[in-house]
């Protein structure tokens, strides 16, 4: 064999070399990528508990129960309420990134509800109305629709999802 003929066997098994170690770099899994999905779990755990405070920080009793002005009118309370379910929800905005695109949405569909409800109570009280008539009002509503409230059937899908995550 010739010189170049070994050069050229030399550089062949080398270009096969590199190809196999590019292929076999592409292809594998780094260590760090198998731990990141690893630790996902209990982020995605913790994200489920904190939506889960969240919706029973929003239920409009718990609310009530905690943001209870008696002196104030049911315009300022309206607003207080309104405006508790708002920065909870932004508080625990981040959170969508962990959990499902289906639990998330139930939890914006529970602060959207619970600040129509609200709304429409404050709406037809009359004008001079106190925040105890508001929240009197309030709290007969969700007792008349108990059984559709939707704050525990958010509760229990969420409760679900976390669930099949521990299996």
């Amino acid at each position: 064999m010739t010189e170049t003929t070994i050069s050229i066997v030399i550089s062949i098994v080398a270009l096969l070399i590199a190809l196999l170690s590019f292929y076999i770099s592409k292809n594998k899994k780094p260590q760090a990528a198998v731990e990141e999905k690893y630790n996902a779990v209990p982020l995605q755990l913790q994200a489920y508990e904190r939506l889960t405070v969240l919706c029973e920080r929003i239920a409009i009793p718990n609310l009530i129960s905690r943001l209870n002005h008696p002196l104030a009118n049911a315009k300022e309370m309206q607003a207080l309420l309104i405006e508790n379910i708002k920065q909870e929800f932004e508080y625990n905005s981040s959170q969508q990134i962990y959990v499902s695109k289906v639990a998330w949405d139930a939890v914006r569909n529970l602060r959207d509800q619970s600040i129509l409800i609200i709304n429409q109570v404050a709406n037809v009280l009359p004008a001079e109305a106190k925040a105890n008539d508001l929240n009197k009002q309030l709290l007969q509503v969700m007792i008349n629709h108990e059984d559709a409230a939707l704050h525990t059937i958010v509760l229990d899908a969420l409760s679900y999802e976390a669930k099949k995550l521990m299996k």
